[in-house]
């Protein structure tokens, strides 16, 4: 049950069948597809040039170059985060990337089920190990939210990749505007009150992950719509978050410490990722030996068995969502 193959460049089905379609947001879709000297499964994404390369982009950096940034990305190589496989620069942006059987984050906290805390601690310890080595490489991420953290399997315990990071240096600064003009749920205070004029630094990725902390801890957001006294803006810039205790009498007191030094309104006082992962809820070694363990299993089995239901929806469209 595969496409019209010839609506696609050559050079990309000399390598990969065309299937169906995962996703589709704003500027393209996500489709699945099969390597043809493997037959491994892969995720495409096609970005329509027409529809993302606006002048804005081209008038804030002439020197725009996809490929550069591509080939940046291609050399990021960590567990914790998606690869790219390959891209094709035609009539269209293809990006290749690896294919995650189980989802988004997003889904898994919209579940009535509360995530057990042993289980958003591998999450976190993970995605504070990804976005650190980010840093170490010069880049900030800038968009992460749930949406943008994928599961390897549909096991509550797997490993978890980040995905879209770079996506907007690698394509200007139109997904910060969509950011901005969408939910700013997981937006740092010093992004709101500069609207993405000042130089700001990695701390942006620091505060975000505090809100995805708080959302996997207790099962909704912090700053949200339906706090009526404030609006968003204003919660986010004071950092006044909305705490209902009875959802947080479940979780350690620990796990809120390291919440709260994550959302500190000042980014020189905020938590790095290094301090982060220095903080003692992270000082857990059996949680750390199952992440090891999840780690060897997958180098073991580059071919992981096939799930009787293809539970990806997308694997890099944002949805700009919020957690009801």
């Amino acid at each position: 049950m595969v496409d019209d193959q010839s609506a696609y460049p050559r050079e990309l089905r000399e390598k990969y069948i065309m299937s169906k379609t995962l996703g589709s947001g704003a500027c393209g879709e996500v489709k699945l597809a099969f390597e043809r000297t493997t037959c491994n499964k892969v995720a495409v994404k096609i970005i329509n040039k027409r529809r993302f390369i606006t002048s804005a982009v081209r008038d804030t950096d002439p020197a725009f170059n996809v490929n550069t940034e591509i080939e940046i990305l291609k050399k990021i190589n960590h567990p914790c985060l998606i690869k790219i496989k390959n891209f094709f620069d035609a009539e269209d942006y293809y990006i290749v990337l690896e294919l995650m059987e189980g989802g988004e984050l997003y889904d898994r906290v919209s579940r009535s089920t509360r995530m057990k805390e042993a289980t958003c601690k591998l999450y976190f310890y993970q995605m504070l190990l990804a976005v650190k080595y980010l840093h170490e490489n010069g880049i900030i991420h800038r968009d992460l939210k749930p949406e943008n953290v994928l599961l390897s399997s549909s096991e509550e315990t797997c490993l978890i990749k980040i995905t879209d990071f770079g996506q907007s240096k690698i394509l200007g600064e139109s997904s910060l505007m969509k950011t901005l003009c969408g939910t700013p749920t997981y937006l740092a205070p010093e992004v709101l009150s500069s609207l993405g004029t000042a130089g700001y630094s990695r701390a942006v990725d620091c505060w975000s992950l505090g809100v995805i902390l708080f959302v996997c801890l207790c099962g909704y957001p912090p700053f949200n719509e339906q706090n009526t006294q404030l609006s968003l803006k204003d919660q986010i810039t004071r950092g006044e978050y909305t705490f209902i205790p009875r959802e947080w009498k479940h979780v350690s007191d620990m796990a809120l410490d390291l919440v709260k030094k994550l959302l500190v309104v000042d980014p020189n006082k905020r938590l790095t990722t290094e301090k982060a992962l220095e903080h003692p809820w992270l000082q857990d070694e059996s949680m750390k030996s199952t992440f090891q363990e999840l780690l060897s299993q997958t180098r073991v089995s580059m071919h992981p068995p096939q799930t009787s239901r293809l539970v990806c929806r997308s694997d890099v469209l944002d949805r700009g969502g919020q957690i009801h």
